[in-house]
């Protein structure tokens, strides 16, 4: 299958404003060739204002987009050669879906011939050989949604833009979906900017999640560390489900949780020693022991793991993810110990 070589995109210290807001402040971002990045964040961070940017379609105030090292800022959206997929799937209703996919390759003055052999080939790709000849009104939303995505890597772009394309799907479909993008992806070996809310589809996608907050880049690393090792609150709170529990801070690095000592990831806290101070303690890094410090007042099952919800003497509840072949005895009122599996935490002001 022929498509265009991996490009490198490097954003270096991008700002906008829109009047007195800050939508983006020093933003930047390297991807690398063949890498797929996602943008993840609360409305109003800022990422989709970073991958309209690097589209061309908006204006940054300061800071420079490069493609293998060239400045596109002052190129238009028609001169990147970039391929972009959004929420709404922007079909022309009255063309069928390979006549969608041949669509950029027609403006480009491609012969039919060759054009309509290359729809063919992303029509395969995204697995829509047999509906090639019907119209939009005809499809469901998640094959519309893969026509787009076919139209969008027909033109053998530098680097496919996504703008949470996944948002207007149920959830059995955008499950599906997603993880045929990133197949497709990863087949083509394309560049690839992703914007999504939803953090199960940015951890699922890609080989590295930016997360943004306020126009800020907090936290750019492979989806695993990102879970593990957060560095700020922020990243800790939002990423996966994150309990707060009373502890005591002991010194800059080290606090006391649960009668266990942790240390602590983010030392720039600025606290100090003998402050008592939120711990994060993701649900799986707790263990019932046995003792009587906290007393069970839900219980859910959820297939393989069980949430246990348990209040401690001060009221706080702390919800705890253990396997479900281990709770059979765990019931709401009864008394029971915890403690901390965490070896390190991130720590916040109480």
């Amino acid at each position: 299958m022929s498509t265009s070589s991996s490009s490198r995109v490097t954003i270096t210290n991008l700002r906008r404003t829109f009047g007195d807001v800050v939508a983006l402040d020093s933003f930047s971002l390297d991807i690398k060739p063949g890498e797929l990045v996602t943008l993840l964040g609360p409305s109003g961070c800022g990422k989709t204002t970073a991958l309209r940017m690097v589209a061309g379609l908006d204006v940054p105030d300061s800071g420079v987009i490069e493609i293998n090292g060239n400045a596109i800022n002052s190129l238009p959206p028609s001169k990147r050669n970039m391929g972009m997929v959004f929420q709404a799937y922007s079909l022309f209703p009255n063309m069928t879906a390979i006549e969608n996919v041949e669509f950029g390759l027609r403006v480009r003055g491609i012969d039919k011939a060759k054009r309509h052999k290359r729809a063919q080939e992303m029509i395969e790709l995204v697995d829509l050989g047999k509906q090639a000849n019907r119209f939009p009104n005809q499809m469901s939303g998640g094959q519309q949604q893969r026509v787009a995505l076919a139209r969008a890597l027909a033109i053998e772009p530098n680097v496919l833009l996504l703008d949470e394309p996944l948002s207007a799907l149920d959830a059995r479909v955008r499950t599906h979906l997603r993880d045929q993008i990133r197949r497709v992806q990863q087949e083509v070996g394309i560049t690839t900017l992703f914007v999504t809310h939803d953090q199960e589809e940015a951890m699922a996608i890609s080989d590295r999640v930016g997360v943004m907050n306020k126009g800020n880049l907090e936290q750019l690393d492979k989806p695993d560390v990102l879970y593990s090792n957060p560095t700020s609150a922020f990243v800790a709170t939002f990423v996966g489900a994150m309990n707060r529990v009373p502890g005591k801070l002991l010194d800059a690095a080290s606090v006391e949780v649960l009668g266990k000592k942790v240390s602590v990831a983010n030392t720039n806290h600025g606290l100090s020693a003998g402050s008592t101070v939120n711990v994060m303690i993701r649900p799986e890094q707790f263990a019932i022991t046995s003792g009587d410090s906290a007393t069970i007042t839900e219980r859910s099952f959820r297939g393989p793991m069980t949430r246990i919800v348990v209040a401690l003497s001060d009221g706080t509840k702390v919800d705890l993810d253990i396997a479900s072949s281990e709770t059979t005895s765990m019931n709401p009122g009864n008394r029971t110990g915890l403690t901390v599996n965490a070896s390190s935490a991130i720590i916040e002001a109480r």
